[in-house]
């Protein structure tokens, strides 16, 4: 069995332009045991890249998040998140999911659908008004999730491009100091405080609205910063990944026109193709959110002792033969699709089948209307983000 003592290797191994699977990946998973790695900042720690590894870590109650706080966390940037609902571990983590879900189940989000598919063919009505160039960021990929998560949280329509600033700093592995990176979260903070006191004053038929009768009911479940945090959490996780997949996804499928041309011939592959897109697609420059071992724990071959952390690179344990055939080839027919792109384990993401809607509405309206698609300009690459993607691509069809 592996123990401590080897030289950690650098990390994050993707680069920031792109959406390639990192060679070191490749090499390093068909090694024994765990690979030894150190982010920019914080202590060093083992690295998951093989698929059974990686749901053992994010599944086993072993594993903790919350033990987090009291380590210096491996991550990306100097500044450090707010604690909120992905710092927990059960109970509490399990009170506050709680009072979330039900406003992500499958039966609430398809009451969106339509609203959604309505807001789709508007944005294509500006794209094709407009004519070639657009920007597919701007004009399309970044309004739809924005318009939804703002809907649910009752952020008025002219304080949208106050949070995407927010969310960017939230995200960003650039150079913001600590106190900077402190400084912005507590900038979001008190205007969500603020919005949670207006929802207070005039409720509404919105999820803020449901959150707050929560925290001020008779068994107080919810705690006034818990409130704020969770609804800072929903905001800014509720639209940058579903942003940066849809042009993620185009580029994608522009790459591997055999799938693209099967997706044009039969649209009803739309959700098998995203969940495949999902796998196959590496969102993160690294993996993050480390899980800290409450006891020694065998980790693929490795001995994981209490108190160290684990990250899960859940792009690469995507694309791990032994649980994915052929799992560097893109085939949007693929069955048992059980990739980790959503996480897994009680940290499976709330708002999945939310994402998933808007994938495939967006994608298959914007794949139907424009059949000759394509990319017509230089892409401009997010740089120094937890998530990869374009900040502009210009389409035209």
């Amino acid at each position: 069995m592996t123990a401590t003592g080897a030289t950690p290797l650098p990390y994050p191994f993707n680069t920031a332009e792109g959406l390639r699977l990192a060679e070191e990946y490749e090499r390093v998973r068909d090694l024994p045991g765990l690979l030894r790695v150190r982010m920019p900042y914080g202590e060093e720690a083992w690295l998951v890249t093989r698929y059974a590894d990686a749901r053992l870590v994010l599944g086993d109650g072993r594993f903790s998040r919350a033990a987090a706080a009291d380590h210096d966390e491996p991550r990306q940037s100097e500044g450090r998140g707010g604690s909120g609902i992905l710092g927990m571990d059960p109970p509490d983590h399990t009170r506050l999911r709680s009072l979330v879900a039900k406003a992500f189940t499958v039966r609430q989000v398809e009451k969106l659908r339509p609203q959604v598919r309505a807001l789709t063919a508007e944005l294509l009505d500006g794209l094709e008004a407009a004519g070639p160039p657009v920007d597919l960021v701007d004009r399309f990929a970044l309004p739809i999730p924005v318009a939804v998560i703002c809907r649910l949280l009752g952020v008025p329509v002219e304080d949208r491009p106050r949070f995407r600033v927010w969310s960017d700093a939230a995200l960003s592995t650039s150079s913001l100091t600590a106190q900077e990176f402190g400084a912005n979260l507590e900038e979001l903070r008190g205007y969500m405080a603020g919005l949670i006191e207006l929802h207070r004053q005039e409720p509404r038929d919105d999820l803020m609205t449901a959150l707050i009768e929560a925290r001020d009911g008779d068994d107080d479940r919810l705690s006034e910063p818990e409130l704020v945090d969770l609804c800072v959490g929903v905001l800014v996780a509720g639209h940058e990944t579903t942003a940066s997949q849809i042009p993620n996804f185009v580029l994608t499928l522009l790459d591997h026109p055999d799938q693209l041309a099967l997706l044009r011939r039969e649209p009803g592959l739309i959700a098998g193709a995203v969940e495949e897109l999902l796998r196959f697609v590496p969102l993160g420059r690294g993996a993050s959110q480390a899980r800290y071992a409450t006891e020694d724990i065998d980790v693929g071959g490795t001995l994981v002792r209490a108190g160290e952390p684990v990250l899960v690179a859940t792009g690469a344990a995507n694309r791990d033969a032994l649980r994915f055939t052929a799992p560097g080839v893109l085939d949007i027919r693929r069955a048992s699709n059980q990739h980790l792109g959503f996480g897994h384990g009680v940290h499976h993401c709330l708002g999945a089948q939310l994402a998933r809607m808007e994938l495939q509405e967006a994608l298959g309206a914007l794949l139907v209307r424009f059949p000759g698609l394509k990319v017509v300009g230089d892409v401009v690459w997010k740089s120094e983000m937890l998530v990869r993607g374009a900040r502009v691509m210009p389409i035209g069809w």
